[in-house]
């Protein structure tokens, strides 16, 4: 994995001022197409963000979501870990790049590296896996780009507008993960 030629992310705990933020990217059918929300439109109320911002900042939700900003310090998304397993050393990733104007760029490559690196260190996780949909091409490319492998496809294990829709199970180890920055 070329670091060097990722642009430079910063992470940073969500702030109340990011309700209105994650509001507007939640409008936003083709932002979330790929994650688990309520078949409703809008999928959540400003009131509803704002309650799930201040479980995740109050840490009573079992998640570590952290904004993702670019250098300049524009909010452009967020990441966690959850399904956190202390015993067993391993967490659930997502990410959302909300922020249209970049996708494609590279900024979910560098705060997922910024994410496993501070997961692996700071959580002592051994093992970081995630789930996505079979037909989320793009993601399935930038996660392999970091180095996850494949374990194996949930069938039916989400369901999208009605319809089941298979998701695979990705994963990386703390190990493979240091190896490739080397």
């Amino acid at each position: 994995m070329k670091t060097s030629t990722l642009p430079k992310v910063h992470l940073r705990e969500l702030t109340i001022d990011d309700v209105e933020d994650r509001y507007q990217w939640c409008l936003d059918k083709e932002v979330t197409k790929h994650l688990n929300m309520p078949e409703k439109y809008p999928p959540f109320s400003r009131k509803e963000t704002q309650k799930w911002i201040e479980m995740c900042i109050n840490k009573t939700n079992g998640y570590e979501q952290k904004a993702i900003l670019t250098e300049q310090r524009k909010h452009i998304g967020w990441i966690d870990l959850k399904n956190i397993d202390k015993l067993n050393k391993h967490a659930e990733l997502g990410i959302t790049v909300g922020n249209k104007n970049y996708w494609g760029k590279g900024y979910g490559l560098s705060a997922m590296r910024e994410m496993l690196t501070w997961g692996f260190i700071e959580l002592e996780l051994n093992k970081i896996w995630l789930r996505v949909e079979i037909d989320n091409e793009k993601a399935i490319k930038s996660y392999k780009r970091m180095g996850y492998v494949d374990e194996g496809i949930l069938r039916q294990d989400r369901l999208r507008n009605g319809e089941y829709v298979d998701r695979l199970r990705m994963s990386i180890i703390k190990s493979e993960f240091f190896n490739l920055l080397d």
